[in-house]
Order: C-alpha cells, then sequence, then structure tokens
C-alpha cells in the first residue's frame, strides 16, 4: 500500500523547468522579542501575531505565487502548468517510517509542498490545500525535533521550498505621503494577505531550520546566498505587518548565522534606506529595517569602524527628513542614541544634523525631534555639548515662541 502511495505522488522532472526557484547556489544574538517568538507563529494577530504550531489553528487557505507570478494549480495545473497527477495524497507520517527513510521522506514531503495553489477562489482544491497545510506542519515538527545535521540535499531542498512559496511581486500601496501622527500610524488599519494563514507556516519552518543548531551555515550559504538574501530583504515592502515580523526574525537570524553575510546585508539595507530618503519615501519595511539594525548596532565592537560611523551620518542622520517619520522614529531614535553610548564623541555630529533636518512647519514632527535631542543630550558629555550649544539653543529659543502649545 506504501508503494501505491508513492508511485500516485507528483514526480519532480528531470528537467529545470520544473518546481524551478532561485534560492541561490551557493554571532550576533537576536534580541529578545526574536528570541522569544522564533517558536511561535501568528493567527489572525495584526500587530504580534504569536501563537504555537498546531493543527487545529490554521486554515486551509495556502500561498500560491512565485518569483513574480502568481500561479494557479488547480486540478489540472502546476508550476509549469502541466497537469498535477491525481491524486494528490498525503505522504505516510515520519513516526510510520523508520529512522532510515526519514531523510528521504523529508525530501518528498518537500518537494510535495512545492506544488502552489490559487486562493482567488477559497473554494477551490480545498483537499489538496489541507493535505499541504497538514505536511508543511509536519515539516516544521520534524526540523524542530532534529537531532542530526541537516544533509546539503535536505538544505537545498528547503531553500527551494521556501523559495517556490514565498518569493512573489509584491504590489504594496505604502501610506500617503503625507504628515502624520504617531497616533495616525498605530489607528490605520493595515492590509492582510489573505493566504497568510498557509505563508505562516512556511515562514515559521524556514526561521526554525535557520535557528536550528543542526544547521551547517558553511554548508547553507551556497543555498542562502545573496540573491535569496536580495529577494528576502524585496518582501519586507509587504504591506501585511505579520509578514514583515518573521521576516525580521528571519533576516536576524541569517545576519547571526551567516558571518560572511553581514557586510553585504548591511549594504543591501543600507541601498534601501537611500531610495527611500532620497527618491521614493515610500516603503512599509522601515521600522524593522531599523529593529534589526538596533541590535547589530548595540553589538558593534569599539573602536567603532569608520563604516559605522559612515552608516550613522550618511543614512540614520539623514532618516529624519522624510514626513513619514512617525511610522518608524520610535526605531530610529534607539539607533541613534545606541551611538551616543558606544561613542560619545558623536553627540556633536547627531545633534548638528538634527538641526540640519529640524522641521520648521510640521509641529507634531518638531515634538519627535524634541523628544529624542532629550535622550541623545543625556549621554552627552560636557565636551560635545559645548561644541554645539550655541546653534542648539538658538533653536530652543525658537521653539519656545512656537504657537504649538506641545512644542
Amino acid at each position: 500500500m506504501f508503494k501505491q502511495i508513492l508511485s500516485k505522488l507528483p514526480r519532480k522532472s528531470s528537467k529545470s523547468s520544473e518546481y524551478r526557484e532561485q534560492g541561490g547556489s551557493g554571532n550576533h544574538a537576536v534580541n529578545s522579542n526574536a528570541s522569544s517568538t522564533s517558536r511561535s507563529v501568528d493567527h489572525g494577530s495584526s500587530k504580534s501575531g504569536n501563537s504555537s504550531v498546531s493543527q487545529a489553528h490554521y486554515s486551509a487557505l495556502d500561498a500560491g505565487q512565485h518569483q513574480g507570478n502568481r500561479i494557479s494549480v488547480g486540478a489540472n495545473a502546476n508550476l509549469t502548468g502541466n497537469s498535477v497527477p491525481l491524486p494528490y495524497e498525503a505522504l505516510p507520517a515520519f513516526r510510520d517510517v523508520p529512522n532510515s527513510e526519514k531523510q528521504s521522506l523529508f525530501i518528498k514531503k518537500l518537494k510535495m509542498c512545492c506544488v502552489v495553489f490559487d486562493f482567488t477562489d477559497p473554494t477551490k482544491n480545498i483537499k489538496e490545500k489541507e493535505i499541504k497545510r497538514q505536511t508543511l506542519v509536519e515539516l516544521v515538527d520534524h526540523v524542530t525535533s532534529a537531532n542530526g545535521k541537516f544533509a546539503e540535499i535536505v538544505i537545498q531542498e528547503v531553500v527551494k521550498m521556501v523559495s517556490v512559496n514565498i518569493f512573489r511581486t509584491i504590489s504594496p500601496q505604502p501610506r500617503e505621503n503625507k504628515v502624520i501622527d504617531a497616533l495616525d500610524v498605530e489607528d490605520e488599519e493595515p492590509s492582510m494577505d489573505p493566504a497568510w494563514p498557509h505563508l505562516q507556516i512556511v515562514y515559521e519552518l524556514f526561521l526554525r531550520f535557520v535557528a536550528s543548531p543542526e544547521l551547517d551555515a558553511k554548508l547553507a550559504k551556497r543555498y542562502i546566498d545573496q540573491s535569496f538574501i536580495l529577494k528576502l530583504l524585496d518582501l519586507f515592502d509587504s504591506e501585511d505587518p505579520r509578514e514583515r515580523e518573521y521576516l525580521k526574525m528571519t533576516l536576524h537570524r541569517i545576519y547571526g548565522k551567516f558571518m560572511a553575510h553581514r557586510p553585504f546585508i548591511r549594504k543591501a539595507i543600507n541601498n534601501i534606506f537611500y531610495r527611500f530618503v532620497f527618491e521614493t519615501e515610500k516603503h512599509n519595511g522601515i521600522a524593522e529595517f531599523l529593529e534589526i539594525l538596533g541590535s547589530i548596532i548595540n553589538g558593534f565592537a569599539l573602536p567603532l569602524k569608520e563604516e559605522h560611523k559612515l552608516f550613522l551620518v550618511r543614512v540614520l542622520i539623514p532618516l529624519h527628513k522624510p514626513k513619514c517619520l512617525a511610522m518608524y522614529h520610535q526605531q530610529l531614535s534607539y539607533c541613534i542614541t545606541q551611538f551616543v553610548e558606544k561613542d560619545c564623541k558623536l553627540a556633536d555630529t547627531i545633534i548638528r544634523g538634527l538641526l540640519k533636518y529640524w522641521p520648521i512647519t510640521n509641529s507634531s514632527k518638531e515634538v519627535m525631534f524634541l523628544s529624542e535631542l532629550e535622550e541623545v543630550l543625556e549621554a552627552t558629555q560636557s565636551p560635545e555639548f559645548q561644541r554645539c550649544m550655541v546653534p542648539l539653543f538658538r533653536r530652543i529659543a525658537q521653539c519656545l515662541n512656537s504657537s504649538h502649545f506641545q512644542v
């Protein structure tokens, strides 16, 4: 019976056109937020998104997109548009096979999950979607309980399956480029991805896989390479805050585990910031990037490298310029104060930078600047303060004359 079931499953074509992916060929500690949620998944929460992986709590929804193309997979279509061999049936559970066959079964389940479904019609392929959902939950449990190093073929297949499911073209609708209060940002209703209950399991699987002590970083960096990381960074523009939360935790894990990728990740994030500040002023993931960077800055060794000081001057300080500062000011302020605490001599540079971008006609933004300035001054030493106190007090005098009561 077991052989009959396996013989009916979709087989991977020898041609590269089927189940195609671009996952690549190829330690900084994760903050408390990431570590506390790395073993949890979200179900319906738009803010934190933390609940344990449970088959009873996942719906039959699935994510049906891959590398920029939404792919319909009904009873007669798969990744290449060819017919899917029917029936699409569940494979045996891991507990029902001997240990010697578990790796082979793991790979078969991964390949089975490379079939993606079209969710524009929630009544379509309900049985197949549920089978895939249950298979993904089994894969999460298997990765979590792994007690031996992952083989290269396993790493390759995991990256392939994750790439097929999460890499897609997203069409974000960033908040309007206008003056908004922090309260408005919190009250604004985010756009939720209807396929999230399925995408969530894929993200949880990959997060646990990257965090697993059984993953050999030297081996895995052949597949979790620069191309893979760039596509992962593109997803940060997702409108769904739950997806951005998982991306934040996953990227932080990658940064901590793959030391060779650290300079590349920092440079790639810098490029996103440059484009945001000087071109578009539109991106949904700036706060998440800054949260990651806040933890990275906290781990910088002293004395600070010139590269890190340039990052402060060329990226962090100009990030005060966009009108939508309220969306990420809390995270930005934390990064700025981290630099002052690391090297008090940078206080003069930071205060003069704040004065350079000081808002003239935006009172709510001016209040944010004053709050941040207070935090910076608390960590400022007397020599640095004396160098910038004249322009600083001129600005404070202007604030005292403001017609806005909060300023």
